[in-house]
């Protein structure tokens, strides 16, 4: 990236340094180039296993009525141990732009999983599983 960032600025300057908004004699400053390269950074990506569940108490733990956020669960949560509470992913094959939130936990067996929250126990049978690309959202 270090030399990618240089390469860009030289390439537009030599297009059009007035539509740059740049001089020839502009200098950008070493924490100019960090933030633009933090903003650069690619998505986070994971091959996952996609699976389901509901509110029934034999798929939970004793409160099923209460995700590891402690909040009820609704429409968008997602459970995974990989990531952090709060995080948002998009599953682009499964459900295109809609947008989930790490609001629950899974058993601690499941390592490259994640599981949807669905309102009924059908819902979540019908699902079953399939294994996907999530994307981390910023």
């Amino acid at each position: 990236m270090e030399t990618i960032l240089p390469a860009l600025i030289s390439f537009v300057m030599a297009i059009s340094p007035q539509t740059a908004g740049i001089s020839a004699t502009t200098q950008i400053s070493i924490p100019i180039v960090q933030a633009a390269q933090e903003r650069v950074s690619a998505p986070r990506i994971f091959d996952v296993w996609v699976t389901a569940y509901s509110s029934s108490q034999d798929e939970t733990d004793s409160t099923p009525n209460i995700t590891a956020s402690n909040k009820a669960p609704h429409d968008g949560v997602l459970a995974a141990n990989f990531l952090k509470l709060g995080e948002k992913v998009k599953i682009p094959s499964l459900f295109g732009d809609k947008i989930f939130t790490v609001e629950d936990r899974m058993n601690k067996r499941k390592k490259n999983f994640v599981d949807i929250w669905m309102p009924t126990k059908q819902d979540a049978l019908k699902f079953g599983i399939a294994k996907a690309d999530i994307v981390l959202v910023d």
